[in-house]
């Protein structure tokens, strides 16, 4: 019970270091990167080894019950997710001061308890608190912001990099890779779920047609899954995820922010 409750605490913390990092975004008139607010979140807090244990898909098993949490948040319209990223709703501002603990903050959350209609907005960012020690499997996040997915098409068998620091391949390895001719899903070798690369944009680009439904994907670079990349660009992070109404959709990968972008 009490590692338990300690692995509790400790999710608390950084749930509450997440809804503090976009308001110190929002505060400051910073574009988002959700990337780095759960980098730091974790950096605040970093993860013992229960927790950076990898389950199936190479997800440090602290991040998966992290990015799981932060549904609280959108639930209780604190936050939103879309396609440009994350963004703290103006509740979400007025929750900081009015839940200003993690404690307080989980316990609201778990109550469903509205934010006092007294509570005002705040004017400066949530005081930061320095991390109790550094994570030694932390990646450093960039403060780059996706970019929206303004790309010309390529064929999809137009691997080949030319630049500097591209890889020479890139797939879209995840559980769609049947619907695109390859004989199993989440494989990161076949032909069938390469992408290629844009020469005006620079980015990986592939259309996929794909049937009504939840997907999910991650970036698998040179045909192996030794360097791979999932939501907001993290090595190794929580797969991509893709809620689709059917048809065609255009998945562009920038190597330089290690993130995609749905058009």
């Amino acid at each position: 019970m009490a590692k338990n409750a300690n692995a509790t605490e400790k999710l608390d913390l950084r749930l509450k270091a997440v809804l503090d990092g976009l308001a110190g975004a929002a505060l400051a008139n910073e574009s988002v990167d959700a990337r780095a607010v759960l980098a730091a979140s974790v950096d605040a807090v970093p993860f013992d080894e229960h927790e950076a244990f990898l389950l199936s898909g190479g997800i440090p098993r602290g991040h998966k019950a992290l990015t799981a949490a932060t549904a609280k948040l959108v639930k209780a319209g604190w936050m939103v997710k879309g396609r440009a990223g994350w963004a703290i709703t103006e509740e979400g501002l007025r929750a900081t001061v009015a839940f200003p603990t993690a404690q307080a903050l989980a316990e609201a959350l778990a109550s469903g308890t509205p934010v006092p209609a007294d509570t005002p907005v705040p004017t400066e960012a949530p005081a930061k608190k320095k991390p109790t020690r550094k994570s030694p499997a932390k990646v450093k996040a960039k403060a780059t912001a996706p970019q929206p997915a303004e790309v010309s098409e390529v064929p999809a068998d137009a691997t080949g990099a030319v630049d500097l620091g591209q890889p020479d391949a890139v797939a879209i390895a995840g559980d769609f890779a049947t619907h695109l001719g390859a004989e199993a899903d989440w494989e990161p070798q076949p032909d069938a779920v390469q992408m290629g690369l844009d020469s005006v944009s620079r980015r990986w680009v592939r259309t996929v047609d794909l049937p009504a439904g939840h997907y999910a994907f991650k970036i698998a670079i040179n045909r192996s899954w030794d360097e791979n990349y999932g939501a907001f660009g993290t090595f190794n992070g929580a797969n991509h995820e893709l809620a689709h109404d059917g048809g065609p959709v255009t998945i562009a990968y920038d190597h330089g922010t290690k993130d995609v972008a749905f058009s």
